[in-house]
């Protein structure tokens, strides 16, 4: 029996910039909710006619990070509702059956689990869930640097006494054996994120090569307790160390074309994913070509 596939979109902040909508560092994704909030229906859209059927919250960036630590306590929660607004918007006009994913990111920075503050948590992400939670089908805990940011996820839907599905996503080091950039394990990770509750343990925001082995790794774990899947970034470099997300622009690479991407993620279903799209770079054509390997 042919096992089902769910697509989901590709990297908004990326989208937002190709399409022409506000965007600069560090405010990011998190610009066009402040100055050009159609921008973000007009990326979500693109997403859901390419065949997405999950799309995401553009919530990524609402994190003091970004926004700086007096804009997030005026706005943050503010702007994350609008961003859960925007994305019931896009869906109801496609008139497709989509769900919505509230994304809930890195609160202290991108690709920086040395940075993780667990008792600072609460006050970044208790808005961000508290603005989101009005609009979401399920929550995207995403580019989790360590075990620790994932149980800062759970404790604040525990918080909310919030039961709605929890898919958990690591991002790994962009080097072969696959582990997560703090350094744990993928066997480690996965089996934290199932003991957390989660529905799905999923990898992301990494070179696409890291995904497939570390998919092995999980689906052995997870077995028919919990869905995997991936969605790989298309930067042309690494990201690790002292790297932070808003160092500049990351250029992308050449090699991952749109049909060159759904041959990479055609052999992550092969590894057992039953959730599969982008991140970072990952645009409407890539899942448009994903889209037809799911439908084949």
């Amino acid at each position: 029996m042919t096992k089902r596939i769910t697509v989901i979109d590709g990297g908004m902040g990326r989208e937002l910039l190709r399409i022409g909508a506000p965007f600069r560092q560090p405010e990011w994704s998190a610009l066009a909710l402040i100055e050009g909030p159609d921008w973000v229906t007009q990326a979500h859209t693109n997403f859901i006619e390419a065949g997405a059927e999950v799309i995401t919250t553009n919530s990524y960036a609402l994190v003091p990070f970004h926004l700086d630590d007096e804009r997030f306590s005026a706005l943050g929660q503010e702007l994350a509702d609008l961003s859960g607004r925007l994305a019931r918007r896009a869906v109801s006009g496609s008139g497709k059956d989509v769900r919505v994913a509230g994304s809930l990111p890195p609160l202290f920075g991108s690709y920086r689990p040395d940075l993780f503050d667990a008792a600072d948590a609460p006050r970044v992400i208790d808005p961000l869930i508290a603005g989101l939670s009005e609009h979401v089908d399920l929550w995207l805990a995403e580019t989790m640097g360590s075990i620790a940011e994932a149980h800062a996820v759970r404790e604040a839907l525990d918080r909310a006494e919030d039961d709605r599905p929890l898919w958990i996503s690591y991002t790994l080091d962009d080097a072969l054996p696959p582990r997560v950039r703090s350094g744990e394990s993928v066997a480690e990770a996965t089996q934290a994120a199932l003991d957390l509750g989660a529905t799905a343990v999923m990898f992301n925001c990494c070179h696409a090569e890291v995904i497939g082995p570390a998919l092995e790794i999980a689906n052995g774990i997870a077995g028919s307790s919990a869905e995997v899947g991936g969605y790989a970034n298309r930067f042309a470099t690494a990201h690790g160390g002292a790297s932070q997300a808003n160092d500049g622009l990351s250029e992308f690479r050449d090699d991952l074309s749109p049909t060159d991407y759904r041959e990479v993620v055609a052999t992550w279903i092969e590894a057992g994913a039953t959730i599969v799209g982008g991140c970072c770079g990952i645009e409407p054509d890539h899942i448009a070509e994903i889209s037809r390997l799911h439908a084949g």
